[in-house]
């Protein structure tokens, strides 16, 4: 039976994925790469703070979920091929058919034109234009390769984990933050601070063993409430604390109250969501086919849209994250659209077969 609490946490999640984007496009503190800021009021970003710390690690979390899930009626080989199709294939194949659209504008963007001789062959400018292309990608080239290395941990611990994990409870997930925490603090790339291998490889492994226990479940979504309001009680002293700071870098983004407020955020929502979202019915059906392509195509129209309308116009600052907002949402859900209608192209965006 489809767990469908898990479908609306990430279709919510995403969401917010694009919401913080248009946040973060004209953001007053992580500037680079970016417009940067078009109006003096800068509350908005406190947005940022609030979703930063979690959003991204629940994805995480779900994809554990979904490879356990997969697995348990599956084998290893057809789960290989489904993530490859689903999640590397986008990523890579993807950014060479269709990245250097998106590339264009994140260097326009960020000038970084102004560095590059005219005089560059064709073929090596288009290549970098793919490479500063992959852009929101990063997250699904992550996830398979967590995928790839779940399969060898199986090998390793020959489901001694799992036996382990089932006796798990909501003390064991409370707990698990101080895995995560030190976890945050290992495996960071330098200058590419979203690949963060250390914390999302271990909300991925929590994800497949510890949160499809029934048991572990059950007790978020008993004690859903106490879990929020410790999470917004930490939320609100992180930003206080951070606020003006950028928080997607050390020291900021993998300090302790970070890692806390993000973990109980993460425990919070799985066990709300579980209590009061795990239904189907025709909107969430509707988030749910379209959720990924929105992902995988919303960021595209953002920047063109932030770039064309930031260069060209003199327009309030309100007026630019709304239109840009509009664009981000609905140019992204007509390009998938578009996409999943044309053969070939399809499955090198999206793994679509048909």
């Amino acid at each position: 039976m489809r767990k469908s609490y898990i479908d609306n946490i990430r279709s919510l999640t995403i969401l917010l994925v694009v919401l913080y984007h248009v946040i973060y496009m004209f953001n007053h503190v992580a500037t680079d790469g970016v417009i940067g800021p078009v109006t003096a009021f800068h509350g908005q970003d406190t947005l940022q703070y609030l979703l930063y710390p979690w959003f991204m690690v629940i994805l995480f979390i779900l994809s554990g979920m979904c490879s356990r899930f997969y697995l348990e009626k599956h084998t290893e080989k057809e789960y290989i091929r489904a993530r490859t199709r689903k999640l590397l294939v986008p990523s890579t194949i993807g950014v060479l058919v269709f990245g250097w659209a998106q590339g264009y504008f994140n260097m326009a963007i960020s000038h970084a034109f102004d560095n590059i001789p005219e005089t560059i062959p064709g073929p090596v400018l288009y290549l970098i234009l793919c490479v500063s292309g992959t852009g929101v990608l990063w997250t699904i080239q992550v996830m398979w390769i967590l995928s790839m290395i779940l399969l060898l941990i199986r090998k390793l611990e020959k489901g001694r984990l799992s036996v382990l994990a089932e006796k798990a409870g909501i003390l064991t997930a409370l707990l698990l933050g101080i895995l995560i925490y030190g976890s945050a603090q290992i495996l960071n790339m330098p200058v590419i601070c979203v690949y963060r291998f250390g914390i999302y490889g271990m909300a991925f492994l929590t994800g497949y063993y510890v949160f499809t226990q029934e048991k572990v479940i059950k007790e978020l979504e008993k004690y859903w409430l106490p879990l929020l309001l410790a999470a917004f009680a930490a939320g609100i002293l992180y930003t206080c604390v951070y606020y003006g700071k950028n928080y997607a870098v050390e020291p900021y983004v993998n300090s302790p109250l970070a890692v806390l407020y993000g973990w109980l955020m993460c425990l919070a929502v799985i066990g709300g969501m579980k209590r009061f979202a795990d239904r189907e019915s025709s909107g969430w059906q509707l988030l749910k086919q379209r959720s990924f392509g929105l992902y995988v195509f919303h960021y595209l129209p953002l920047s063109a849209c932030a770039y064309a309308l930031y260069t060209y116009t003199n327009l309030p600052g309100i007026l630019l994250y709304v239109l840009t907002g509009l664009a981000a949402f609905f140019g992204g859900l007509l390009l998938y659209e578009i996409v999943k209608r044309i053969p070939g192209v399809r499955w090198c965006l999206l793994g679509l077969q048909r």
